[in-house]
């Protein structure tokens, strides 16, 4: 089970929300737009500025990106309003964000910079077999145990841990971006595996 499993409940806490966007006449380009955009501006701020009050806020600006990247599905499927250039906009623009936002842990010196730069790899990877399942299952692959969800919630106990401990991070920061990697690896070969059975 991920955090993805989740996504039914969450979504409909967001759904007045939704409700309301789509009376103003916002479009889900637009709603993936401003989250790629402010994911970008956030992950540059936190690099090269990187304060304690940044990596505070980083768990409730992850939380944000994912109620936009909710809200953009939603008003897409629920209010007619989906094409193929929102499809490729959604999913080039998270994984740009992905990149931004996590790219600016290089800054925390208990992590090498070859840690990270693989888990971003790693992150890509998985969701491009997950993208894969459009065309081979006829719907994205979501597995585990290391989702979107799932990373946004381990980055962001990560940048509170160095904001309030960063002593305790810098002692044992290289374990945890290999364990990260161990599960960003293992996610791929679990949607690789779904979608050959699927099909095969």
């Amino acid at each position: 089970m991920t955090l993805y499993d989740l996504k039914p409940a969450f979504q409909n806490l967001l759904r007045p929300i939704v409700s309301r966007c789509a009376a103003a006449g916002i479009t889900p380009n637009q709603v993936t737009a401003a989250a790629c955009i402010a994911s970008i501006a956030y992950g540059l701020v936190l690099f090269f500025i990187n304060t304690t009050a940044l990596w505070l806020g980083l768990p409730i600006f992850l939380l944000l990106r994912m109620m936009l990247n909710a809200i953009d599905g939603m008003l897409a499927r629920e209010h007619n309003m989906t094409s193929r250039a929102g499809v490729v906009l959604n999913e080039t623009g998270d994984l740009i964000s992905d990149a931004a936002l996590y790219l600016a842990f290089i800054g925390i010196a208990a992590f090498s910079d070859f840690s990270v730069y693989l888990f971003v790899l790693l992150a890509w990877l998985g969701e491009v077999v997950a993208i894969l399942g459009y065309s081979l299952c006829q719907q994205r692959i979501n597995s585990g145990p290391l989702g979107k969800s799932d990373r946004a919630l381990a980055m962001s106990a990560i940048a509170l841990l160095f904001a309030v401990a960063p002593d305790l991070l810098g002692s044992i920061g290289s374990f945890l971006f290999i364990a990260l990697n161990i599960l960003a690896a293992l996610t791929i070969l679990n949607r690789s595996q779904k979608v050959i059975k699927f099909h095969g």
